[in-house]
C-alpha cells in the first residue's frame, strides 16, 4: 500500500494576514482548490470557524468522501485531519511565515494513507501523480487565490 504524502511551499506576494484569510476561510477551500468536489461544514467553533466538514475528494483513481477535523493557531498555522470516511487516515497542515516587505512563505503538507481498496489500486506512478495533485499543487492554488490570479 503506497502513502501518499509531502511538503510543498510557495512566496506570496501578499502580508501574512491576508494569506490567513484565505487558509482559515475553509468553507471557500473549494472555490481554489481543484480536487475538492464538495465541502460543508457540520461544526463551527467559537470563533465561526469551520471545525468539521464533509469533504469529497476528486482523486482520479476515486472520488474520496471524510469528515475532517479543522483546527487554528493564528496567524501561522491551520491543521485538519480525518475523522472517519474512505481513508485509513489524512493529515495535513498549512504554515505561514511572514517574510517582511508584504511577503508570506506558504508551506502545505500532507500525509495520507488511503488503506483498503483504495490503497490497492495505487501503484507507484498513480501515487505520484496524486501527490502533484493534492500536495504540489496546493500553495500555487493558494498564491494565484490570494494574488488574485
Amino acid at each position: 500500500m503506497a502513502n501518499v504524502s509531502g511538503t510543498a511551499s510557495t512566496e506570496i506576494d501578499a502580508p501574512l494576514d491576508a494569506v490567513w484569510t484565505v487558509v482559515r476561510d475553509v468553507e471557500h477551500w473549494v472555490e481554489w482548490q481543484d480536487t475538492l468536489g464538495l465541502l460543508t461544514p457540520t461544526a463551527r467553533d467559537g470563533e465561526d470557524r469551520v471545525s468539521e466538514c464533509e469533504v469529497q475528494i476528486d482523486a482520479k483513481v476515486t472520488k474520496i468522501s471524510m469528515l475532517l477535523g479543522c483546527s487554528y493557531a493564528p496567524p501561522a498555522q491551520m491543521t485538519f485531519e480525518r475523522t472517519s470516511g474512505d481513508l485509513s487516515s489524512l493529515q495535513g497542515s498549512w504554515r505561514l511565515e511572514d517574510l517582511g516587505e508584504g511577503r508570506t512563505r506558504a508551506t502545505y503538507e500532507l500525509e495520507v494513507n488511503p488503506g483498503g481498496v483504495i490503497g490497492f489500486l495505487l501503484n507507484e506512478e498513480r501515487t505520484e501523480k496524486l501527490r502533484a495533485l493534492l500536495v504540489d499543487a496546493r500553495p500555487g492554488e493558494l498564491k494565484a487565490r490570494v494574488e488574485g490570479g
